[in-house]
């Protein structure tokens, strides 16, 4: 026999104030956030937000409760608030078509950009224009995938914890440090300061990233600048840059999507800095 169901009711208290966090207006209020699936959950169990787990409250199906009974027991003796609730009632909570029995509820976890560059990163993804919430969670993914230290959102992007986003990071969302609505002006100026040099990702850009390969200039300290995935950078963004890149297409393709061209341009980075030579080369897993 399963657990019991102790929430059965989609009007629930406790499931009304979860499902209004499905607007960025009640997140932004509560600063929490959804999270869906066992990875996210997972994830988001383990992480630490001021000391205390980043998750706040889980939802389970009695079929997930059984599937994943470890992953409610490290959640409950993290001090997560752990309901079993009706399969309805979980899947209102979750934005997808196939639920998977799992949600959290998850307090925001960016940190002030202050705090990200007194670290001294090495490599970083600034999404500034990215609009599409799959496209920033994906870009996300690729940051933490090339080991980059930090990601930062403009004011003039999406809404990192849109659910979207959160799905679409696969759980990075909780690997690396990222800082939101921070105006691109302040992120490059900071940037800068910190002796990072400011890269801006364009199909128009003047070089080529082969060429600054072949050149050695990739193995600073580097920030990559991706734009909106139909219109790219603004020219007043571009001119922040120290340069702008465009990603050289060998074949026919007219262009790259935004993603696939993050991937590119980081690891091109993440493989220079690690070379001799590279501001990585002398680390231990390098």
């Amino acid at each position: 026999m399963g657990p019991a169901v102790d929430l059965t009711s989609q009007r629930s208290p406790r499931v009304v104030a979860a499902r209004k966090l499905a607007r960025r207006s009640a997140r932004a209020k509560e600063r929490r956030f959804l999270a869906e699936g066992p990875q996210a959950v997972r994830e988001a169990a383990a992480h630490r937000t001021g000391g205390q787990s980043t998750l706040t409250e889980l939802f389970a199906t009695a079929e997930a409760a059984v599937r994943h009974a470890d992953l409610l027991e490290a959640a409950s003796s993290a001090g997560v608030l752990v309901h079993t609730a009706a399969d309805d009632v979980v899947a209102g909570l979750s934005g997808t078509v196939t639920p998977q029995g799992l949600v959290g509820v998850c307090r925001f976890l960016d940190r002030p950009l202050e705090e990200i560059l007194a670290a001294r990163p090495r490599l970083v993804a600034v999404l500034a224009h990215v609009r599409d919430p799959g496209n920033a969670g994906t870009v996300l993914r690729c940051a933490d995938a090339a080991g980059a230290d930090a990601v930062l959102l403009t004011d003039a992007s999406v809404d990192l914890y849109n659910p979207k986003a959160v799905r679409a990071s696969a759980g990075s969302l909780f690997h690396l440090p990222v800082a939101v609505g921070v105006p691109v002006e302040e992120a490059v100026r900071g940037l800068a300061a910190a002796g990072v040099r400011v890269l801006a990702a364009d199909g128009a850009g003047r070089r080529d990233l082969d060429g600054e390969l072949d050149a050695g200039r990739m193995g600073a300290p580097t920030a990559w600048i991706f734009g909106n995935e139909a219109w790219g950078l603004p020219e007043a963004t571009r001119e922040l840059a120290d340069a702008v890149v465009r990603v050289p297409l060998h074949g026919r393709a007219e262009s790259l999507n935004l993603a696939t061209a993050a991937a590119v341009c980081l690891y091109a980075s993440a493989r220079a800095q690690r070379a001799p030579g590279g501001c990585r080369a002398g680390d231990r897993d390098g």
